[in-house]
């Protein structure tokens, strides 16, 4: 059973031609052979190891969609999620300190929307809090002493961390103390130098002992650490998904060469076990799993990414460290129709009008009519088709008793409503077809 809240805002986004927030689950068509074996590393990340995983398809095939379905089965299963767009400019992939960055930037839980840095970090403190006041030789009633302890316990916490990054633990005890204070300014820039970012000030930075910005090196201390602050806090884990990594073949030979290495490193860390409860997932295109743009030019990456194709996508394994998306195809299309359909009904005041007059025949004309626009691009359709579905045909069906979408409705797509990618797939700028 579907709740009335998940039903209205999956409908509602999809009106709007925009990804639902949520609800991702209930129109995943074609990813229930990944849901098993997904699970099954969900829970090892639970139980604190660590999982990487790349995601290759080509573009339309699902991959930002699968990376979000994903980042939702991990919130229910207790992990914070973060989603990055790898680009040449803005997040260059060797740039790890930049990396980071954006991690913490679009880091969310299934209570924090992002950036949910400040609300971690101030629950890891009251966790603390909760630690110390649960020993019996505690005395609650002296803040001093509350204080040193909960700082004792903070540094035990951190202590592997602090090995090989101690300006983590020290801006974490400044911020602390700027907080209990009341010093604002200073709190507030060492919560920016925890987020990694640049120009902090040198006073804030100065009063908790940590020196320059957060570099390439100290960029993985610190996403050690934030792993031990989420996990403490009452999360399983954490979901990075790098989506968008083929960007790495249009860059410069140099900084593809440093793209790849960083890759590769992030790879061995995660193998190595240095952040237990990471889920790692990377996207690409298959030319950059297979090109000699891409993970070729470094044999060693290639080697860890190995995956065997050779035989009918039927038979991938989803527990192999690369997952095939083959991508919409027009029954896919189809199907997906009917599922909104299906979810539309279930909710709708007048089911057996919507059952009779979108019949699976409708929908899988709609899906033809609309596709064939597109230049006969399945993979780019899927937005427009359930945006038209749901506010052009269902919505109008269910309000107007004498609407017959066959009838009375006639498709158009105006260039207004497109997507880029959508747009370059059809030259006119207004298209009008007649359904039968």
């Amino acid at each position: 059973m579907v709740s009335p809240v998940r039903r209205r805002t999956v409908i509602d986004a999809l009106r709007r031609g925009t990804v639902p927030h949520a609800g991702l689950d209930l129109f995943a068509v074609g990813l229930d052979r990944f849901k098993s074996a997904l699970d099954d590393e969900l829970q090892t990340v639970v139980a604190r190891g660590a999982v990487f995983k790349a995601v290759r398809g080509e573009y339309g095939s699902g991959k930002t969609f699968f990376a979000r379905w994903l980042a939702e089965r991990a919130k229910r299963a207790g992990l914070a999620t973060s989603e990055i767009q790898i680009s040449e400019t803005e997040t260059p992939l060797h740039r790890l300190e930049t990396v980071y960055r954006r991690l913490v930037e679009r880091l969310s839980t299934d209570a924090h929307p992002p950036s949910a840095l400040r609300d971690v970090i101030d629950g890891w403190f009251f966790t603390l809090e909760e630690d110390v006041l649960a020993e019996p030789a505690h005395a609650d009633d002296d803040p001093d002493a509350l204080a040193a302890a909960v700082e004792a316990l903070m540094e035990q916490r951190l202590a592997g961390v602090a090995r090989t990054t101690p300006a983590f633990s020290a801006a974490l005890r400044g911020y602390r103390n700027a907080r209990a204070t009341g010093d604002v300014v200073t709190a507030e820039a060492l919560l920016a130098w925890l987020a990694g970012q640049p120009n902090v000030a040198a006073a804030a930075r100065r009063a908790a002992g940590v020196r320059g910005d957060l570099d390439h090196f100290a960029a993985l201390g610190c996403l050690q650490g934030l792993l031990i602050i989420l996990r403490d806090s009452g999360h399983s884990g954490l979901l990075v998904v790098l989506d968008e990594i083929e960007t790495l073949q249009r860059v410069r030979g140099d900084v593809r060469e440093k793209g790849l290495n960083a890759m590769r490193q992030l790879i061995d860390e995660v193998d190595s076990g240095r952040f237990p409860g990471l889920f790692l997932v990377i996207t690409g295109t298959p030319a950059f799993f297979d090109g000699p743009q891409g993970v070729h030019r470094l044999p060693p990456l290639a080697q860890r990414l190995a995956t065997d194709f050779g035989t009918d996508s039927r038979f991938d394994s989803p527990r192999a460290v690369q997952l095939r998306l083959s991508g919409f195809d027009l029954p896919k299309l189809g199907a997906l129709g009917r599922v909104i359909r299906d979810l539309y009904r279930d909710g709708s005041t007048v089911p057996d009008r919507i059952t009779a007059k979108v019949d699976d025949a409708y929908l899988d004309l709609l899906a033809q009519a609309i596709t064939g626009q597109l230049g006969g691009k399945v993979g780019v359709a899927p937005r427009i088709y359930l945006r038209k579905l749901v506010a052009d045909v269902l919505d109008r069906v269910e309000e107007f008793d004498d609407f017959d979408p066959r009838q009375h409705y006639v498709l158009t797509l105006d260039t207004g409503e497109l997507t880029e990618d959508e747009s370059a797939a059809t030259s006119a700028n207004r298209v009008s077809l007649d359904l039968p």
